[in-house]
């Protein structure tokens, strides 16, 4: 007997990514921030010591757990390519063509021989709230039969309750979320919330990490 298998959705535990905040199957809610870097090394000691101990601090006033999520991706070198060959047709001098041409080759058969990664930081903020039980004056399916504008009224209240019950959650959220910015901007980096476009892009290369390795390759040839 064949097993029947699950679809890939359903192993995705995302409801759905409304107002900048991706709300999960089980009602809880995240916003993730994208956070700046900055290079621990080139840092003096005592600049080193003072981000360590902002840090900490900023660790120790949390009263909520976060994640901190680093992205790895392949760096797309297209667009700067792109921009080098725009210059090249405008350019007039035969010697900067050439310096360009080379310039260019060099680039391709560099990027090509070794994989550049690019790098990019997250911290993701949770909040998870009591979700609203269901109106049990409903009936059921009987009731459905004989009080349809019973059961309009109250799915129009349900709905209401919802969106009252997300806008107070995502209030909530936003207030953990200023938290950490401003904890992290203690220490020298900065934080910025991702919009719903930039959630659904960030979490779809994140489930769909093939699809963009075979487009690079497919537009590189």
């Amino acid at each position: 007997m064949a097993v029947k298998s699950k679809p890939a959705q359903d192993l995705v535990p995302i409801k759905e990514v409304r107002d900048g905040v991706v709300i999960l199957k089980d009602g809880a809610m995240r916003m993730v921030l994208m956070v700046s870097s900055l290079n621990f090394a080139l840092k003096s000691e005592d600049e080193q010591m003072a981000i360590l101990l902002q840090f900490q601090n900023f660790l120790n006033s949390l009263d909520f757990s976060t994640q901190i999520f680093i992205q790895s991706r392949r760096l797309d070198i297209r667009p700067y390519l792109a921009t080098l060959e725009a210059r090249l047709k405008d350019q007039l001098s035969d010697l900067m063509r050439i310096q360009i041409e080379e310039y260019i080759a060099f680039i391709r058969a560099f990027t090509e021989s070794t994989n550049i990664m690019t790098k990019t930081f997250f911290v993701v903020v949770p909040y998870s709230s009591a979700a609203i039980a269901s109106d049990p004056s409903s009936g059921g399916m009987l009731g459905s039969l004989f009080s349809g504008k019973k059961n309009k009224d109250a799915t129009r209240t349900k709905n209401e309750n919802d969106i009252a019950h997300f806008e107070e959650a995502r209030s909530q959220l936003e207030q953990r979320a200023n938290v950490v910015k401003q904890g992290l901007i203690r220490t020298g980096v900065r934080a910025i919330p991702l919009g719903t476009e930039e959630l659904i892009e960030l979490y779809y290369k994140m489930f769909n990490p093939g699809d963009t390795d075979k487009k690079l390759k497919a537009e590189g040839k």
